[in-house]
């Protein structure tokens, strides 16, 4: 049974990453475009700096509903449509009125941002967040539904549309103005730069918006006042959590231009922006993971072997985010390339970056203890933890180290409340999680990684080579101890007696 379970969670994870991983991955080969067709450094880093703030309103505006809405569709199944429906309401509600107030105020959050001559900046990201807000919901019932390719095909669209409008704006309507300026020039602004990331992303955003409204109406439209306040006291933790989680990812990238100011301060925020993007593909893993298994924990919460399930997930989780930190550090000298070069000279902290994914990666399995005994106080707690750390880590190392100091906060941040979370958890619900095999893969990895450095030839093929083969034990030692290609489909029919 456990088995099956597994198989189910790993098909749905592998669904959910063709719009997270593939997907997302066309999205983030925008961030190489960005380092040559936005004017400067200090460009990037203002892209860096408005979507960090924009990652922590959409938290905000979300307030755990998404997580909320599983708990209590799954507790009472009967009730699912009015569990959808009221936690439609109460979103829209809080979306429209942060969308006025973004309209409103524009001009005077443009100068508290230091963007006063661009106000219009904030009613593009006001609107943009509102609409991103409204729709996690309706992505949520299409996850309660398991509906995982209609999920998947519907991120992927808005993906291709944003990618769409950034290549028109950014690259065509340039060389259109050169070659057949007339078709253009009448409203294309060539100077407008960071402007044209904003307005793609707005254009794409209302068009996804408007595909979702077809599943918005299954919802059953009829407030509970009683339901709404028992969501909302359960997801109100969350909140918490999910402000000072998503915090300790875009923190650092927000206070930055305050600690390290000035152009120079904005050229190194698109420096530590960049390489933060080339490490993304260690957290486009883990949102698509996340994505399959939040349901899943509470699908399978009353099962008798349950705890052997997220025993399991753990483990192969890790497994799979160490191949993915082996590969990005091996190979880093060959993903350089498709970025401009002066952004090269921070792919140094990648190492610290990716690490700092994987332990983000073990807390969110380890989240489900407080999730599923409904102590999610103690997520918030963890959080607010990990704030105060990448706080103070940043305010005294960013103004000496610059974005070094920044990484360096963030792995330390990770790492803590992994580490706590896992005490607590065995506390209030023990896993018998496998350490002794994770303990292996991680020794393995780590040296492997180490061993990287022992050869440094004058020769690209060489050194690639050897990178290669120390690649390659790691995925043998895999392979041996707990994936053996008879097991695996469409290969194992070679592997059969």
């Amino acid at each position: 049974m456990a088995e099956k379970q597994m198989k189910k969670l790993a098909k749905d994870t592998a669904i959910y990453g063709v719009s997270s991983i593939l997907g997302k991955f066309m999205n983030w080969m925008l961030t190489p475009i960005y380092t040559f067709y936005l004017a400067t450094t200090a460009d990037n880093g203002i892209v860096t700096n408005l979507y960090a703030w924009t990652s922590i309103l959409l938290v905000v505006l979300t307030y755990g509903m998404e997580t909320g809405y599983f708990r209590f569709a799954n507790k009472q199944k009967e009730d699912a449509p009015k569990v959808y429906g009221n936690t439609l309401i109460s979103v829209g509600v809080t979306s429209i009125l942060f969308a006025v107030l973004c309209l409103y105020f524009s001009t005077s959050i443009a100068n508290f941002l230091q963007y006063p001559t661009h106000p219009e900046y904030i009613s593009m990201l006001g609107i943009i967040v509102a609409l991103d807000a409204f729709s996690s919901i309706p992505f949520a019932y299409l996850r309660f539904v398991n509906r995982p390719i209609k999920f998947a095909t519907l991120k992927f669209v808005y993906i291709l549309l944003n990618i769409f409008f950034n290549l028109f704006f950014l690259i065509a309507c340039p060389w259109l103005m050169k070659v057949a300026p007339s078709l253009v020039n009448w409203f294309f602004d060539p100077n407008y730069g960071v402007g044209y990331v904003l307005v793609s992303n707005f254009i794409a955003t209302i068009i996804q918006t408007l595909i979702l409204m077809r599943y918005v109406f299954d919802a059953e439209f009829t407030l509970d006042i009683k339901l709404l306040k028992s969501i909302l006291r359960y997801s109100f933790p969350l909140l918490i959590l999910g402000i000072a989680g998503i915090a300790n990812q875009n923190l650092d990238k927000i206070v930055f231009p305050y600690l390290r100011p000035g152009d120079q301060g904005k050229a190194e925020l698109g420096i530590y922006g960049v390489t933060s993007k080339l490490s993304m593909v260690m957290m486009m893993f883990t949102q698509a993971f996340r994505y399959a298994y939040e349901p899943f924990i509470f699908s399978q919460s009353k099962d008798k072997n349950s705890l052997t399930v997220y025993a399991d997930a753990m483990k192969f989780f890790i497994i799979f985010s160490l191949v993915i930190f082996l590969g990005m550090v091996l190979y880093v000298d060959i993903f350089k390339y498709v970025f401009q070069k002066n952004f090269w000279v921070g792919f140094n902290i990648l190492p610290l970056i990716l690490m700092s994914f994987v332990f983000q990666g073990i807390y969110f399995n380890l989240s489900l203890w407080y999730k599923l005994t409904d102590r999610t106080i103690f997520g918030a707690w963890f959080s607010v933890l990990g704030t105060v750390i990448i706080v103070m880590g940043n305010v005294l190392l960013v103004p000496t180290f610059s974005y070094v100091g920044a990484a360096w906060a963030a792995f330390t941040c990770y790492f803590v409340i992994m580490i706590v979370s896992y005490y607590f958890g065995q506390k209030y619900m023990p896993v018998k999680y496998d350490l002794k095999s994770i303990g292996l893969y991680v020794f393995v990895a780590l040296a492997l990684f180490a061993a990287s450095f022992l050869v440094q030839t004058k020769y690209p093929v060489v050194n690639l080579a050897y990178k290669t083969l120390l690649f390659a034990i790691y995925i043998i030692l895999m392979i041996k101890r707990d994936f053996p290609l008879k097991s695996i489909p469409l290969v194992n029919k070679f592997f059969t007696k």
